[in-house]
């Protein structure tokens, strides 16, 4: 009877974990291809004047920066070179508490030829205070129709917010979400999972809406912002989906491209991922509701995307305690083995990335040590540990 219910609960975890990692994106891409979006139309204005000018929205660019001097500049000449017409266009640079010189780079900047012909502020805020605490401050005195929010070391695809504006023409869209990218860098793992994360993202918006965003870019109804709590982890899931729950839409564009510069730093990458965990176990609680099948295809992807990867290290014990019981099995006992061997690739592969540099390997611990830093960081999050705001605003 217990050896049953040990076999169980062993298949049980596994399937699970399989259907997390495999199932579901094979089933996002069997729907949508049956369910394609229909896309919008790409605009020819090519900065030229146009009647139609008079009907696209009014958009706010806010980008929150802390001690990024080395980004600012490149980040000011490329909102400055944005197809959109300049009197519907208001670009908000959010210093908070630097102690570099961003804001001394930034000023000098916006006085640039390129600059002179858009509307940029630098807002200088004496304290540090966090990203969140700075974001609901701005976003309070902002006043256009659309708010935009992006990361200092992301650049952005010059026709994105006419794009975007034609998204927004839908009144039920209230979101609209760029296609993140990363400059190319040594860490396999990394760009083949933020490749991965990116069609699971595209695929996902043909359910009904897309999760969450990226810091690097995405738009929003400025009237639908609800302050945010001042402990709010990761803020580009909390925010976009806070509107989906009062019924609107979020909108994927594969053609507006968010482009990340900064390479993640290695020793510090760990710490920033038991962070992000963190926010995984909060964002779930504080959306719980999402969940409700009254939310379609959204609860359903909020269920097998995010709910599932927060309870796969749970799920991965359970499957190893289980098989290790049941060893005694043929079958079991293979695959405890292949769990060890899978373990250890990612393991060694996190410690030894420049000898086993290999795609496969560099995948796998990736996926190992994230589902690690998934583990720790929830718990910290539900012990206390991680409640402050983030100390810097950077990736």
């Amino acid at each position: 009877m217990i050896d049953i219910l040990l076999v169980v609960t062993c298949i049980f975890s596994g399937v699970f974990i399989i259907y997390h990692h495999l199932g579901y994106p094979l089933l996002l891409r069997w729907y949508s291809k049956k369910h394609p979006s229909d896309g919008v139309k790409e605009s020819t204005r090519s900065y030229k004047k146009m009647r139609s000018d008079r009907v696209l929205p009014s958009i706010t660019i806010l980008v929150p920066a802390y001690n990024e001097e080395q980004w600012i500049a490149e980040k000011i000449r490329n909102l400055a070179s944005l197809d959109y017409p300049n009197e519907k266009l208001r670009v908000i640079i959010a210093c908070d508490g630097c102690t570099d010189n961003t804001v001394q780079v930034a000023e000098m900047t916006i006085q640039e030829a390129i600059c002179c012909d858009v509307h940029f502020e630098i807002h200088n805020h004496s304290k540090n205070r966090g990203k969140v605490a700075l974001v609901n401050e701005e976003i309070c005195q902002i006043d256009s129709d659309i708010t935009a929010l992006s990361d200092v070391s992301a650049l952005i695809s010059l026709d994105s917010l006419l794009i975007a504006s034609a998204h927004f023409s839908n009144n039920r869209v209230g979101v609209v979400n760029a296609t993140y990218r990363m400059y190319p860098t040594g860490n396999q793992g990394e760009s083949t999972y933020w490749a991965y994360q990116t069609a699971v993202k595209e695929q996902e918006a043909s359910l009904g809406s897309s999760l969450g965003a990226h810091g690097a870019f995405y738009l929003f109804r400025t009237e639908l912002f609800d302050q945010l709590p001042t402990n709010t982890i990761n803020d580009d899931f909390i925010l976009p989906m806070q509107i989906v729950r009062k019924g609107y839409l979020a909108d994927y564009e594969p053609k507006m491209i968010a482009l990340e510069l900064e390479e993640t730093n290695r020793s510090n990458d760990f710490k920033r991922r038991l962070r992000i965990s963190a926010g995984n176990m909060q964002q779930v609680i504080e959306l719980f509701g999402l969940f409700n099948p009254k939310f379609g295809g959204t609860a359903f992807a909020f269920f097998s995307g995010k709910g599932l990867r927060l309870l796969t290290p749970y799920l991965m014990i359970i499957c190893f305690v289980t098989s290790t019981l049941l060893s005694h099995h043929l079958v079991f006992d293979i695959l405890f083995y292949l769990q060890i061997m899978i373990y250890s690739i990612g393991i060694i592969g996190y410690l030894l990335p420049q000898h086993l540099s290999a795609k496969p390997i560099s995948l796998i611990s990736y996926l190992v040590v994230g589902h690690y830093a998934n583990f720790v960081g929830g718990l910290r999050y539900l012990l206390g540990f991680e409640n402050s705001p983030w100390a810097r605003v950077s990736r």
